[in-house]
């Protein structure tokens, strides 16, 4: 069994038995030392002097590191602007990393931190996107914008209007393995193991931070357990604290964070506020929409930039809106660098428009999936039903002379396919019928309400940094027929190791159990971009395939010469190569072209084709192709407390030919989850001060197993990819996170229930905030 088996993952054995080893389960040299952070307790301020006399003096303390004792650059950023690992001469956030302490033991080197006096000269910190504006505190100088069409005249002539403003909250990444390094001093150099999703950003921060070259520092990397994104970049502080002081005292050195310091250091989702205004003609088509979002993105760059792109280029989500105006604040303030998260932006891109849609629906008073529906793009031409990488038909003369139509960016949507899905999925989860009997439901009930709500998603799949997107493999064939093979990409729980595993065994027509994976490494696979962006499988898929490719040709062409027929001839199928008359085991013929000097190993390598961006612009083909899905979610509500559940799900997920449903489906599952948690009870909160107050599982309420829908009917929608993805399969990592925006939309239904007015529900819908919906659905004041 191999491509589209439901295959479990590869560890997921070593996962239920607890013998799956972590960074911090890895057996550590004798005499390993142990580190940990200084921290800030002001939000903005100089720092006058520093005293760490009483640190220097704790017990198992070996030696005390300021920025000034780091020996070459003091950088851990992803940016061009650089981002200190431990401050220089000022603070720009409570939990920033001041000094480094290394220890012999986990517990010293926490309590010595601790210990540190310091004095400050306050200054007012900016904490919040109203404080940001006024201060014009700000990366890239202004607003970003990128437009199409005329908006004002558009919205002008709309008979139907509407125009709110959506507050969305942030998110903490939760991953259950914190963030952690281990350092091991070498020869020449240092190999690092850590918990990351970027090997190569480390090893390229590292080997700066060292004065070294690239060559010099090898990063290892075989599990995360989760990621999310908080470990795209986040990571890069301990595994560059962990190789200056391996480098110092010559012995290993592992740092971990604790849950309450990885929550107060690491950055979060971005909360955004957007203001949106939207029109429509009579017949509910959409005339032209503005959005003006702002973003908190803390007190450094990171992957601010392209975070808040993204959540531009998914303005539109599913619509194709004739005029549309997109601007852009990314705000500096005082808090937490905020980072990449599932989604990357265009979950808080695709509610701004989602609630708008909702809000126009609204005031026309017509059904939102109807308005959705007479909004979408048009519809793709389907590929033949046998799928494959056969290309898709010539479109009827009447589809095919039409303009095709583009995003507000400038890409055609070509594979467009959620009239179909959203058909099928309407079907499936009779909501037609629920929406009325519902209606008929809270009719009758004063205190408790339901709400049902249908959202769809359009995801862009690549990153829009466009050199990311490439990967490459490395594939050795054994003399006894078991396959090694490693890739750029990193597992963090997603399956991805299975998945590639079973692209190897399906080339070479043999068993997944006989292919092996190995630790991401860069001594292995160089210059590897993030596992992010879902391009994971996509990417490093294709790499492997083409390496196994390149040997099995390898090994056709042995065979071919040897037995005298044409390399087409062979086939390898079912753990066997056949030749016409012949047939050996795979093992057979490995042994074989091994005893005759035929090379047994092979690189392999991906570039994404047909994209092209210019971010400045906000022009070009970011996406090689879209990711498409649907949700119905049903809620109630109390309208005495703002409590809240769901009580069903109905999802239908695009995965292309999937290559491995079961994992698909897990994904889609968790990713609607967290999704939903996003929207409901993840709250972070600040205080005056600028500390964050919800550091901890007893302060931030992430989803548990009883805030899963009591009902959840998730299926894929197989239909093949139309690009010549691996195997036609399609991301799956972040498009199902933008269905959990269904439930966030049923809440609002719920509380539209209570009153005639629109709700304006905010994010996240806390009780509190469920409340205030009502009240406001009633006429009252919130």
């Amino acid at each position: 069994m191999s491509v589209g088996a439901p295959l479990p993952h590869d560890s997921a054995e070593l996962h239920v038995t607890g013998r799956a080893r972590y960074v911090d389960d890895i057996p550590c040299p004798a005499g390993t030392l142990h580190l940990a952070f200084g921290l800030s307790t002001e939000a903005s301020a100089m720092i006058e002097e520093i005293d760490l006399s009483a640190v220097r003096q704790s017990p198992g303390v070996v030696a005390v590191l300021t920025a000034a004792d780091m020996p070459f650059a003091n950088d851990a950023s992803p940016a061009p602007l650089p981002e200190p690992v431990l401050a220089e001469g000022e603070v720009h956030y409570i939990g920033q990393p001041m000094f480094l302490v290394v220890a012999e033991s986990h517990r010293a080197a926490r309590v010595a931190a601790r210990k540190g006096r310091i004095r400050y000269a306050p200054r007012r910190p900016i904490l919040t996107l109203d404080a940001a504006l006024a201060a014009n505190s700000r990366f890239e100088g202004g607003p970003v914008v990128w437009s199409r069409g005329e908006v004002e005249p558009a919205l002008a002539n709309a008979t139907h209007l509407a125009e709110g403003t959506v507050e969305i909250g942030g998110q903490e990444h939760f991953y259950l393995e914190g963030q952690a390094a281990l350092a091991l001093p070498e020869d020449i150099g240092v190999t690092i193991r850590c918990s990351s999703q970027h090997p190569t950003e480390v090893q390229h921060k590292v080997a700066e931070a060292l004065g070294l070259h690239m060559h010099d520092v090898r990063v290892e990397m075989r599990r995360m357990g989760g990621g999310f994104g908080g470990k795209e970049s986040q990571g890069n502080h301990l595994a560059i604290a962990c190789a200056v002081a391996a480098r110092l005292t010559g012995r290993a050195c592992k740092m971990r964070y604790d849950r309450d310091d990885d929550m107060v250091i690491t950055g979060k989702r971005h909360d955004f506020r957007i203001h949106y205004r939207i029109g429509a003609d009579a017949a509910g088509r959409l005339l032209g929409a503005e959005f003006i979002q702002l973003a908190r993105c803390g007190w450094s760059p990171d992957l601010s930039l392209p975070v808040c792109d993204r959540a531009m280029l998914h303005a539109d989500n599913a619509y194709f809106i004739p005029a549309l105006r997109v601007e852009s604040h990314r705000l500096r303030t005082n808090t937490q660098s905020n980072t990449a998260y599932r989604g990357f932006g265009g979950p808080q891109g695709m509610l701004g428009i989602e609630r708008a849609i909702e809000h126009l629906a609204h005031v026309i008073g017509i059904e939102p999936a109807e308005l959705r529906r007479r909004n979408f793009y048009d519809e793709a031409v389907p590929l033949p039903p046998t799928g494959g990488p056969s290309a898709p038909p010539s479109p009827p003369e009447s589809i095919s002379a039409k303009k095709k139509q583009t995003t507000h960016y400038g890409q055609e949507v070509e594979d467009f396919i959620l009239h179909g899905l959203l058909a099928d999925l309407e079907k499936s989860s009779d909501y037609t019928a629920r929406k009325a009997e519902i209606a008929v439901w809270n009719s009758k009930n004063r205190t408790l309400k339901r709400g049902i709500a249908l959202s769809p998603v359009k995801f862009g799949i690549s990153f829009t940094l466009t050199h990311l997107n490439q990967a490459g493999a490395l594939v050795h064939v054994y003399s006894d027929g078991s396959v090694l093979l490693n890739h750029g990409g990193t597992e963090m729980g997603q399956g991805l190791h299975r998945k590639v595993c079973q692209v190897a065994a399906r080339v070479f027509g043999i068993d997944t159990e006989a292919v092996r994976i190995t630790a991401s490494d860069t001594a292995k696979v160089p210059n590897t971009s993030a596992t992010a962006a879902s391009s994971g499988a996509d990417m490093n898929g294709m790499a492997v395939q083409a390496a196994c490719e390149t040997l099995r040709e390898r090994l056709a062409g042995f065979l071919a010469a040897r037995e005298g027929c044409a390399p087409g001839e062979v086939v390898f199928a079912g753990g066997r190569v056949a030749v016409p008359g012949r047939d050996w085991s795979f093992a057979e013929v490995a042994l074989a072209a091994y005893g005759a000097r035929v090379s047994l190993s092979s690189t392999g390598f991906y570039a994404t084709p047909k994209i092209s961006w210019d971010r400045v612009a906000g022009r070009g083909r970011p996406f090689y192709y879209f990711a498409y899905g649907a949700a119905v979610t049903e809620v109630v509500i109390d309208t005495l407390t703002g409590e809240n559940r769901i009580l069903r799900t109905d999802i239908v997920h695009d995965a292309g030919s999937s290559l491995n449903p079961a994992l698909d489906i897990g994904q889609v599952e968790g990713a609607y989850v967290q999704g939903a948690g996003w929207l409901t009870t993840e709250e972070l909160v600040w205080n005056a001060k600028g500390q964050l107050t919800t550091h901890a599982p007893s302060t931030y309420k992430i989803p548990a197993c009883s805030d899963r829908p009591r009902v959840f009917n998730v299926r894929l929608w197989d239909a093949p990819n139309r690009e010549e993805t691996v195997f036609r399969s399609k991301a799956v990592g972040e498009p199902p996170f933008m269905l959990g925006i269904s439930a966030f939309l049923a809440l609002n239904a719920a509380c539209a229930a209570c009153g005639p007015a629109w709700p304006d529900l905010q994010a996240p819908a806390t009780a509190e905030a469920v409340l205030a919906a009502v009240a406001r659905a009633r006429g009252a004041a919130a």
